[in-house]
């Protein structure tokens, strides 16, 4: 009795010494789930994890990346300067699972065919990212994420052999697959498609769809390991969703084209007013830009300001620019600068440039901002030609 006692204790201070790495049995299992997206913006994208399970042991564990660090000083700062450090995750398999099927998103398993020696290894990598000196690194959406993470650990363990093949020879972009998991006229891809700029345009391979979590699991479904061996040996489904739930299921009535769509109605309905009586309603151009000006200048930041690689190259500011602030000064005078009549022409060739942009593909804009660029391309001719007519008179 008090051997076994002995033996138990033992045990035990080795399975919870940090400082030790416990031995998988041959029986244990490692696999990459996958959790489909939900409603909300944050988990539009869904999730990759990996799960280690040994039942001799009784270990079930669930590592993840791309937890937030509520607890890092300046979160909020650091957050949008692109400079704040996420955190891998571990919790039992039991509370994930309770977690996901509780907000109803189906769960995916994909068994990874390894041997001992690569299932151990996976193991150990996992327990070293997850002491609390490791536990934090750099986030990236496009290269350093909850996917590409799972992506890079996986070919780190059999040496970098991994090869993905695909039976689609469609070309595609980053954008391109945000509008696949956001849709296209949401407030969120509204926002993305204005935050980010002309990089996440261009054409990208196969490892780099694996941003998404979805192209984890389709890709790692066809993979193999030195052009021989698959991946997966298995694929089930732990849990499936009552309802197929995405962020793209918004009101139309309440969606950016049509509300965008209103506010440039009302501009050119104003404008046509203004024609019609040989005025200028002043508020108007003031509210134009002051809005036009601070959204050029929060682009700026996010450009230079922040560590974002994908903010850079924006030519959003082609709409949206900082020095429609300095020209607020010349907005409710009834005499103006010759220099702010030179700059309304210079605002009209900078949307021309902007079209320009979008036509041939440099960088693809919302959509929803279709009826506000008319609008403020209207709204910045008729200005011009007003102080045309009040210089000639």
């Amino acid at each position: 009795m008090k051997l076994k006692l002995s033996l138990l204790i033992t045990f035990f201070l080795f399975y919870i010494s940090p400082s030790q790495e416990l031995q998988l049995s041959p029986q244990a299992e490692v696999s990459v789930l996958t959790f489909s997206p939900s409603t909300n913006l944050n988990d539009a994208f869904g999730h990759n994890a990996f799960r280690i399970k040994d039942r001799n042991l009784g270990l079930d564990v669930v590592y993840g990346y791309g937890g937030y660090d509520f607890e890092a000083p300046n979160f909020i700062l650091k957050f949008a300067q692109g400079k704040l450090n996420y955190l891998i995750t571990k919790k039992n398999f039991s509370e994930t699972l309770q977690t996901y099927s509780y907000y109803d998103r189906t769960i995916e398993q994909q068994k990874l065919n390894l041997n001992s020696a690569q299932k151990q290894k996976l193991y150990n990598y996992l327990i070293n990212n997850y002491k609390p000196k490791n536990r934090r690194y750099l986030y990236d959406f496009f290269y350093d994420n909850c996917a590409t993470k799972i992506r890079d650990v996986t070919n780190i363990i059999v040496n970098q052999s991994i090869s993905y093949t695909t039976t689609s020879n469609e070309e595609t972009t980053f954008r391109n697959l945000i509008h696949e998991q956001v849709g296209r006229n949401t407030w969120g891809s509204l926002g993305i498609d204005i935050a980010l700029g002309s990089l996440i345009d261009r054409t990208i391979t196969i490892e780099e769809k694996m941003f998404l979590p979805k192209y984890i699991y389709k890709n790692f479904e066809t993979a193999k390991i030195n052009n021989t061996q698959p991946l997966v040996s298995s694929t089930n489904t732990i849990y499936k969703s009552r309802e197929n739930k995405s962020y793209t299921s918004n009101v139309f009535i309440t969606s950016p084209i049509v509300i965008i769509g209103l506010l440039s109605a009302m501009i050119l309905s104003i404008t046509y007013r203004d024609y019609k009586s040989h005025k200028r309603t002043k508020w108007l151009d003031f509210i134009i830009f002051g809005v036009t000006g601070i959204t050029g200048v929060l682009l700026l930041f996010l450009w230079f300001g922040t560590n974002h690689i994908a903010t850079g190259y924006n030519y959003n500011l082609l709409w949206a620019f900082p020095l429609n602030l300095l020209a607020l000064v010349q907005v409710y005078k009834n005499s103006v600068k010759n220099w702010f009549r030179s700059y309304l022409k210079f605002t009209v060739i900078m949307l021309c440039l902007m079209t320009m942009h979008w036509i041939i593909g440099v960088q693809i804009f919302a959509f929803a901002l279709l009826p506000l660029l008319v609008a403020l391309l209207t709204r910045y001719i008729y200005i011009i030609s007003f102080f045309k007519k009040q210089q000639v008179l």
